[in-house]
């Protein structure tokens, strides 16, 4: 019997990777570099799996929301940015051995007209998803079943999950 589905929302800044470069990208899909926070990595390494919902959304712009449908590709690996030391996300006290930073591989479904903060707060059925809630800044977080149904307006079957044989 499969696990049950987990659901995320995953914040990217358009200027780095937006909805239209996942797009573009070879199968949609685009390893989501550069996270470096412990809670937001531990969800990756301990919770995600390959299959599971992603809402993608646009932070730090003139119009943040969620404007994707997306699904994790990949279970989590360590983030080869964290050994370049030209890269804005270098960890100098990360090894090859023992690295710090993981991240996912996340394959866009579709592109979403974009569903802002306010449009967001206006719905009652979502007060608790946790992007609305003061003081949260993860780049990742989980959704609710409701709150995903709620969002997509599917099902929680949806995306498929891949199942093994």
């Amino acid at each position: 019997m499969p696990e049950p589905m987990n659901y995320w929302l995953m914040k990217s800044e358009p200027g780095e990777c937006s909805v239209d470069d996942a797009l573009a990208a070879p199968k949609a899909t685009v390893p989501w570099v550069g996270v470096r926070n412990y809670q937001a990595r531990n969800f990756m390494r301990d919770a995600m799996r390959v299959g599971d919902g992603v809402l993608f959304y646009h932070s730090s712009c003139a119009e943040p929301g969620i404007v994707g449908i997306a699904r994790v590709a990949s279970t989590a690996y360590p983030d080869p940015t964290q050994f370049d030391t030209a890269s804005p996300y270098y960890d100098a006290k990360s090894g090859l051995d023992a690295p710090r930073w993981l991240l996912v591989d996340v394959q866009v479904l579709r592109k979403i007209p974009t569903i802002t903060l306010p449009a967001l707060r206006a719905r009652p059925e979502l007060s608790e998803l946790l992007v609305l809630k003061k003081g949260n800044r993860l780049s990742i977080t989980p959704v609710e079943p409701r709150h995903w149904q709620a969002i997509t307006g599917s099902g929680v079957e949806s995306p498929a999950r891949k199942v093994r044989s």
